[in-house]
C-alpha cells in the first residue's frame, strides 16, 4: 500500500500523511493537478470525489463533493495559496453546505502538497494546518486518518494505464476492511456498452451465468433509482446445484459512471448488502470495480468462501465475447 505513515500532533496542531509510489515526481505532480484523475482516488472507496471546478491559478479554486452509496454528499473546496511545479502546491481546504458555502461549525484548515523523487520513484507528504486543537480533534473523529489513507492507497491504479494495473490478474478480490470487499476485472470494450451489459436483461443473460452448466432463468430489471430487479439461476444438462436467485433496488444510477443497488438472496431471511458498481474506461477498455459493503465479517466470509470470484472470472470472460459482438 503506497501510504507508509500518517500522524496527528496536538502540539504543531499538524495531521501528516506520507505515501510513496513507483512513479516519476512528475507522474505525481499530475494525478493531483488534472482533476480527471483526481476523480479517480480523491474519495475513499464508496464515496468517489466530483470536481465540477478546477481553476489551477494562485487565487484560483476548485469544488468537489464526494457521494455515498446512498446519494448522500459531503462536499469542500480548495483555495489555491501556492503552487511551485512540480514540487508542490497549498490550498485552503474547506467544509462547503449543499449551496457550496463553508459549512457551519466545520474547520478550514492549510494543506501543504509536497512532492519529491525517490531512488524508487516518488514520495508525497501531505501536511493538514489547524487553527485549535479542537478542530485537529474535529477532523481526527470524522475519520480523516481512515478516509485519506483508504483514498490515496487506490492512487497506485491511476498512476499506471489501465490495462498495466490489470495485466495478468483477471478478477481480484481485495478485503479491505471487515464489511468490505472491492472486486475489479479489465474488460475489453468500451465504457458505455459495458454499461448496457449490466442494465439491459437482453445483454445481461448472455454472459451474467456464473459457472459452465447453468443458465439466468429470471432477469427483470428497472435501473432507475427506486426500481427493483430480480434475477435467478438454475443449473441445466444434469449439472449439480440447486435453483437460486437474488432480489433488490437501485439506489444511485449515474449512467455510465456509477450504479449502487441492494442484494438479498431471494427466499431468505439473510441480511442484503450494498453493491456499488463504477466503470473506468481507458484506450477502448474498462476496468469494472464492484465495491461490496456486507452486514458483518462472518457474512462476508461466508461468501467469499462460495468460490464467488472464480464464478464472477468466468462470467466476466464471456462478458468480452459478448462485447466483441455487440461491438
Amino acid at each position: 500500500m503506497p501510504v507508509t505513515d500518517v500522524t496527528t500532533d496536538p502540539e504543531s496542531l499538524t495531521m501528516t500523511l506520507t505515501a510513496e509510489f513507483a512513479a516519476p515526481v512528475e507522474r505525481l505532480w499530475t494525478a493531483f493537478t488534472d482533476p480527471s484523475q483526481l476523480e479517480r482516488f480523491w474519495g475513499p472507496p464508496g464515496w468517489p470525489a466530483t470536481f465540477p471546478r478546477f481553476d489551477f491559478t494562485v487565487g484560483g479554486g476548485a469544488d468537489y463533493y464526494m457521494t455515498s452509496p446512498k446519494g448522500e454528499k459531503a462536499g469542500g473546496s480548495w483555495e489555491f495559496l501556492e503552487i511551485d511545479e512540480p514540487r508542490g502546491f497549498t490550498v485552503l481546504d474547506s467544509f462547503v453546505d449543499d449551496l457550496g458555502k463553508p459549512a457551519e461549525g466545520m474547520p478550514s484548515m492549510r494543506v501543504v502538497f509536497a512532492f519529491e523523487s525517490t531512488d524508487s520513484g516518488s514520495k508525497l507528504t501531505n501536511t493538514s494546518y489547524f487553527t485549535s486543537s479542537e478542530a485537529l480533534e474535529q477532523v481526527v473523529a470524522m475519520g480523516a486518518v481512515e478516509g485519506s489513507t483508504m483514498a490515496l492507497n487506490q492512487l497506485d491504479r491511476v498512476l499506471q494505464s489501465l490495462r498495466e494495473y490489470s495485466e495478468g490478474k483477471g478478477t481480484q478480490t481485495e478485503i479491505i476492511d471487515d464489511t468490505h470487499v472491492r472486486i475489479t476485472r479489465l474488460v475489453e470494450g468500451p465504457r458505455d456498452l459495458v454499461w448496457r451489459a449490466h442494465q439491459e436483461p437482453e445483454l445481461m443473460q448472455q454472459w451474467l451465468l456464473g459457472p459452465d452448466g447453468w443458465r439466468m432463468s429470471v432477469c427483470e430489471i428497472d435501473p432507475s433509482v427506486g426500481g427493483t430487479y430480480r434475477y435467478a439461476w438454475e443449473p441445466v444438462d444434469g449439472t449439480p446445484g440447486q435453483a437460486f436467485g437474488f432480489d433488490g433496488e437501485t439506489l444511485l444510477s449515474e449512467a455510465p459512471r456509477r450504479a449502487v443497488t441492494t442484494e438479498h438472496m431471494t427466499g431468505t431471511d439473510f441480511p442484503s448488502t450494498l453493491n456499488d458498481l463504477s466503470l473506468e474506461e481507458e484506450d477502448g477498455a474498462t476496468l469494472i470495480t464492484l465495491l461490496i459493503e456486507y452486514p458483518d465479517k462472518d457474512t462476508r466470509d461466508m461468501v467469499l468462501a462460495t468460490g464467488m470470484t472464480d464464478g464472477m472470472e468466468t462470467s466476466y470472460a464471456r462478458l468480452e465475447g459478448v462485447l466483441e459482438k455487440v461491438g
